[in-house]
């Protein structure tokens, strides 16, 4: 194997370890369409489009992955939905 083939697995392992874990997001019968929208776009930097069909997907299939990424940069936005009221983890 190459210098240059070494280098490129190793920024694919990096790139792949970065982006391993995910917040989900589900459903629950509190939170209105509203809320859950404006609580993705804050928290987690979606568009409005992004958020209403994340809101969607979790309305109708009872969970929804909104954000992927390292653990760390995860936690604080997970944190936001928990406190907006909303039902989230990291996985």
């Amino acid at each position: 194997m190459s210098t240059q083939e070494k280098v490129l697995e190793e920024v694919a392992e990096q790139l792949l370890d970065k982006k391993n874990n995910e917040i989900v997001l589900y459903n629950d019968d509190v939170n209105t369409f509203d809320h859950v929208i404006e609580t993705l776009i804050c928290s987690c930097e979606h568009t409005p489009l992004q958020a209403e069909q994340c809101a969607m997907l979790v309305h109708y299939k009872g969970k929804c992955t909104v954000k992927t990424g390292a653990y760390e940069e995860l936690v604080p936005r997970c944190s936001k939905l928990l406190e907006a009221g909303l039902s989230a983890e990291i996985v």
